[in-house]
């Protein structure tokens, strides 16, 4: 049985780093928007072709076209499950994924909303920064390097900070979430698919808590 999650939180709620973990222990499948854009763009087929083009005209990619990228990623493999982060952000998006899934046969089995309070979100996302390498997640206060400039993983030297890691910028990224992506969670209240989680806790208990959603599947 293939198991498709979606991970839903405000910038900096942690998503990324759950979703790393479910790849590493249950061996899903992680669909990141901006990483499939950037693997199509490369890719040399034709969905590849008709992104870099809208791009490189500076024009956003359409809901059709990321659709049409999830479609090839659910069709290549025989991955247990998928999840998807940062896909759907709007309702028109949620409703698409619904009728592209379930003309394969397939559902979401749950959406694992991440709760977290904004003013705590100023402090996780102003010290954070990754690795440019493997994409671990340090920062500064709580979850330094144990060699400064060095990556815990992989040793590499490449840590990097996103320019809009800053309280500023986070305001303005959460409104835009407020905006578009939160109606998202009545969505999923109302179709009794939806999961909170502590976003706030420790990395580890908010892993225990979504490990708990993954266990209740199918039960």
């Amino acid at each position: 049985m293939t198991i498709n999650i979606i991970l839903l939180g405000p910038p900096g709620a942690g998503k990324g780093t759950q979703a790393r973990t479910l790849v590493e222990q249950r061996g899903l499948v992680q669909l990141s928007t901006g990483d499939m854009l950037r693997d199509a763009r490369s890719s040399g087929t034709e969905m590849g072709r008709r992104v870099a083009e809208v791009m490189d005209k500076g024009q956003l990619v359409t809901d059709e076209i990321v659709i049409g990228l999830i479609r090839e990623k659910l069709e290549s493999g025989d991955a247990p499950g998928f999840i998807f982060d940062g896909f759907p952000r709007t309702l028109p998006q949620a409703d698409a994924l619904n009728d592209l899934l379930a003309g394969m046969g397939q559902s979401i089995d749950a959406v694992i909303e991440m709760r977290v309070d904004d003013a705590a979100l100023v402090d996780r996302i102003s010290g954070r920064f990754t690795c440019g390498n493997c994409g671990e997640v340090y920062h500064d206060t709580t979850r330094p390097t144990a060699a400064e400039g060095t990556c815990d993983v992989c040793g590499s030297t490449d840590l990097k900070r996103r320019a809009d890691d800053n309280a500023d910028a986070l305001k303005t990224r959460l409104l835009e979430y407020y905006k578009k992506t939160s109606p998202l969670i009545g969505y999923y209240y109302a179709t009794k698919q939806l999961q909170p989680v502590d976003g706030m806790a420790d990395v580890a208990e908010v892993g225990r808590q979504v490990a708990a959603v993954m266990d209740g599947i199918g039960r």
